[in-house]
């Protein structure tokens, strides 16, 4: 399955005045890359994968429509998956974009 362009557009639209933004195909879906660090991604099994700081993982896992991002079959610290029932809207989408370009941007440039 091919990731949600609609998506991808409207996380575009979010991170057009954001500097050092890049995009890239990436585990079957688009990236969206900060000074070169992974923030936000649209995926290809729909919904969006928000790097977010390791310590607030869990605490983030207890939202509705957020779920662990499992990379080899395990449970991924730092990551979460968003379902697409909880970014309908700009209202719902801005904040999870907010905190991935957040997160990315604290980190050392690549």
């Amino acid at each position: 399955m091919a990731y949600d362009v609609d998506l991808a557009d409207r996380v575009r639209e979010l991170l057009a005045a954001e500097r050092g933004v890049e995009e890239k195909l990436m585990f079957g879906g688009l990236a969206f890359l900060v000074n070169g660090n992974m923030s936000v991604a649209v995926s290809s099994s729909g919904g969006i994968m928000v790097r977010v700081p390791p310590e607030e993982t869990e605490r983030l896992l207890a939202r509705t429509y957020v779920e662990p991002m499992i990379m080899a079959g395990r449970p991924t610290r730092g990551w979460v998956r968003v379902l697409a029932d909880g970014i309908t809207t700009k209202r719902q989408l801005l904040p999870w974009v907010t905190r991935g370009v957040g997160f990315a941007k604290s980190l050392p440039p690549k």
